[in-house]
Order: C-alpha cells, then sequence, then structure tokens
C-alpha cells in the first residue's frame, strides 16, 4: 500500500469540521462506436473531498473494454483491457497564502506534463487522444501515472510542480521500474496559460534491441476568449536510445452563448517518428461536436481524417460517436 492511500485513508477518516467540505461520488459511464469496427465502454467511479480545509483527495476507479478492432478510439483517458483499475489515488494539502502557492500531492497521479488532467483529453468532445498522447505512436501515453511525491510551489502567475516517484502506469504502455523524475513550469497572462515540461523515465517497449532511457521535453500552451478556446502541445525526446519522436496538436474548442448545449471543436496534429526503415510520419486533421442532451447524458461525435491511415490500419478517415452519462452524489 503506497502512502497515498494511507493518507488518503486518513483524509477519509477525520473527523468533519466547519470548514471542510463535503464528500462528492462522481460515476462517469461511456458507450460508443466507429466505422473503424471499433465499439467500447467505460465506467469511472471517483470519491473526491475536503475533510480538512486545504486537505483533499481523490480516490479513482475504472474499467473500460473495447471489442473489434484494435484502435486509438475513446482511449483518451483511460485503458480498455476489460479490468477493473485504480487509476489516481492520492491526497494534497495546499498551504494558504495571498501571494505564496506551495502545495504537495501524496499517492497515485497523472504525469505532470503538459496538458495531462483527465478532464483535458477524457470525453471532451474528442474521442481519440492526440498522436503524442497515445501509445503506439512512440511518444507520451495518457495512461502514464506516477506513484510518489508531487511538489508545486511558486507565486500568483507562475509556478513550478516537481514529481519524485516510479512509474505505475495503466494499460499496454506500462514503463520498466525506476526513478523517475518530472519537472512542469507554468505562467499566466490574461488569457493566456503557458508551460513547460521535462520527463525521463524508463522506455515502455520491452523489445530485445531497446536500449536507453525514455525522454521528452514540452511546451504547452492555452488561450481563451469570448467563448473560443485555443491549446495545444508540442514535444521532442525520444521513447528508447537511437530515435527521435518530435510532434503537435492544435485544437479550438468553440462555445458562445449563441450554440446553446453545441460546443463545436477541430484539431490538427502531426507526429514524425525518426527510427530508420521504421520511421512514421503521421499527420491527422478532426472535427468534432459535443452536445449536452437531457437526462445528465453529453452526446460527442467526430470526423477524422489521417492521410497515411490509422496505425495498423490502412483506413484513412473514421467516425466516431459516443454518448456519456455523468451523475454526481454529494455526500
Amino acid at each position: 500500500m503506497t502512502r497515498g492511500w494511507l493518507l488518503a485513508i486518513l483524509l477519509v477518516a477525520t473527523p468533519g469540521r466547519l470548514d471542510a467540505q463535503p464528500a462528492q461520488v462522481e460515476m462517469t459511464v461511456t458507450a460508443g462506436g466507429s466505422t473503424q469496427s471499433t465499439g467500447a465502454v467505460s465506467s469511472q467511479l471517483a470519491l473526491s473531498g475536503e475533510p480538512l480545509r486545504n486537505l483533499r483527495y481523490l480516490l479513482e476507479v475504472a474499467w473500460a473494454d473495447q471489442g473489434g478492432q484494435v484502435s486509438d478510439a475513446f482511449g483518451g483517458a483511460y485503458p480498455y483491457d476489460g479490468r477493473l483499475r485504480a487509476v489516481e489515488t492520492y491526497a494534497e494539502a495546499f498551504l494558504p497564502g495571498d501571494t505564496l502557492l506551495l502545495g504537495v500531492r501524496a499517492g497515485r497521479y497523472r504525469t505532470p506534463f503538459g496538458l495531462y488532467q483527465r478532464a483535458d483529453h477524457a470525453y471532451a468532445g474528442f474521442l481519440r487522444p492526440p498522436l503524442i498522447r497515445y501509445d503506439n505512436y512512440f511518444g507520451l501515453s495518457n495512461n502514464f501515472l506516477e506513484g510518489g511525491v508531487n511538489v508545486v510551489a511558486g507565486v500568483a502567475a507562475l509556478h513550478a510542480e516537481v514529481s519524485l516517484g516510479v512509474p505505475q502506469d495503466v494499460g499496454r504502455a506500462v514503463r520498466a521500474s525506476g526513478f523517475d523524475p518530472v519537472v512542469r513550469v507554468e505562467g499566466y497572462y490574461g488569457g493566456l496559460v503557458y508551460g513547460a515540461s521535462y520527463l525521463r523515465s524508463r522506455p515502455y517497449d520491452r523489445r530485445a534491441f531497446v536500449r536507453g532511457d525514455l525522454e521528452f521535453t514540452g511546451i504547452d500552451v492555452r488561450y481563451m476568449a469570448g467563448g473560443v478556446q485555443l491549446r495545444g502541445e508540442w514535444i521532442t525526446g525520444r521513447p528508447f536510445a537511437g530515435t527521435t519522436t518530435t510532434g503537435w496538436y492544435l485544437d479550438g474548442v468553440i462555445h458562445p452563448r449563441v450554440l446553446g448545449p453545441f460546443t463545436l471543436l477541430a484539431r490538427a496534429e502531426a507526429l514524425d517518428y525518426e527510427a530508420g526503415r521504421f520511421s512514421r510520419f503521421d499527420r491527422r486533421f478532426t472535427a468534432a461536436a459535443r452536445i449536452r442532451l437531457p437526462g445528465q447524458l453529453v452526446a460527442q461525435v467526430a470526423l477524422s481524417h489521417q492521410p497515411g491511415g490509422y496505425f495498423g490500419d490502412t483506413q484513412r478517415t473514421a467516425l466516431d460517436a459516443a454518448v456519456t452519462w455523468v451523475v454526481r452524489y454529494p455526500m
């Protein structure tokens, strides 16, 4: 049992105080299909709360399964292997202050590299993760998890976080054991949020010829104005020695009031994997919509085109659709 599990259990068991926030249970269920001969269903259950002021916890479990052809469709934030898994399970504490930010997170959490929060990629309208964040494209994986301690420090407009731990990944991209430092710096200016990240870890490819460490550097940016959000990431590095992966994506999320329950999305992205005769140079363009429906339902439809064909598939264009049901219970 990790220190994060122990700390989270202590927080849950702590008697409530006047300044505590009530616990909340959130359940998310998603089902969908793709013209790429793929269907999927997933469910997540998360318990979160603040039993004491500035002390928070998150306990999350997920189950997801996929049928038909192996695909990155619906693989934005959870592995589709038919197993019930603990995902994020951590506790965090923040030191209040008017100008200084200081916090510590302990347990099992998503690797703090770039735009890494589950809300950035899980059923937000796009039904596939960015190329640079999917297991089979020799970059990062949105299923990377760290087991350790993450320290955040800074001032209102600029802060840094340092994660010290070991890989505790889920899914197919499971990194080899070893010390796993991650550093991220993030700043704010008006409607602009910008960041830079560095990760050095062990490779998740276990083939006999793989040598050296996984190492990536990245920059990310988000800008919002008038109901339009632009966000993107660029990374460069290597999944293991003798190879190079460089890639980027840029998203547009459009939700002015006039659209009501509709959110329109678009994405352009590229990934170059250089490994001699095994090199890949992928491009993808996606148009999508997210629609709020009655009964706490959300529908998502995405049309994507990948000129060179999807990984392991000659099909170039795919239509993905899913429905997500989200329910929250305060406790």
